[in-house]
């Protein structure tokens, strides 16, 4: 690691200590216990105090909030405590995937999503796709949807309520365990 890489990384521990110390008594316990048991509100929170965890971009001159990191910190604690004290969230459901580039990839592999002749080609040749394009957010939000869409048709179909949560898990093991899924590449604080 580079001085100037770990010097960052100093940075960024320092000005999250000073959030947590100035709006939360110094300790993380107290920012998730602010929440009230809500994961949203955990999100809303959690990207309003530490500028790294702000995921969002203009699309056709429309805000799109995909915020997967601060969702990933709620899913965790809902995870880790079994959904029982830090993690209680009577709203866990609320939370959406984690739109990052495994799951495009997984879901375009599975047919549910199909790219453009240019978008396939820029991926086959591990082109870089800008942070923030129009291809790099119809990529996350469209894996969204679609999950949000599979969610609707398996409970359809089985009657059983599943949580973008395990399906996002679920799907992102796939794409990890599969060396040869080829995935977009941005360059990006946000995944």
């Amino acid at each position: 690691m580079t001085n100037l890489r770990l010097m960052l990384i100093v940075c960024k521990v320092i000005l999250v200590g000073h959030e947590l110390e100035t709006n939360f008594d110094g300790e993380a316990a107290n920012l998730v216990e602010s929440c009230g048991k809500s994961a949203v509100k955990l999100v809303t929170l959690v990207t309003r105090h530490f500028p790294g965890f702000r995921d969002h971009s203009v699309y056709k001159g429309h805000q799109v909030f995909l915020y997967k990191r601060a969702q990933i910190f709620a899913a965790d604690l809902w995870g880790a405590f079994k959904g029982k004290g830090y993690g209680e969230f009577n709203d866990i459901g609320a939370i959406t995937i984690f739109a990052d580039y495994i799951v495009p990839a997984v879901l375009q592999q599975l047919g549910v999503l199909r790219y453009s002749s240019d978008l396939a080609c820029t991926i086959e040749a591990n082109g870089e796709i800008g942070p923030g394009s129009e291809e790099e957010v119809e990529l996350r939000a469209c894996s969204v949807y679609a999950v949000e869409k599979m969610r609707e048709l398996i409970r359809k179909k089985s009657g059983k309520q599943v949580l973008s949560v395990e399906l996002d898990l679920w799907l992102w093991s796939i794409g990890v365990q599969c060396t040869c899924l080829q995935h977009h590449r941005t360059l990006s604080i946000y995944y």
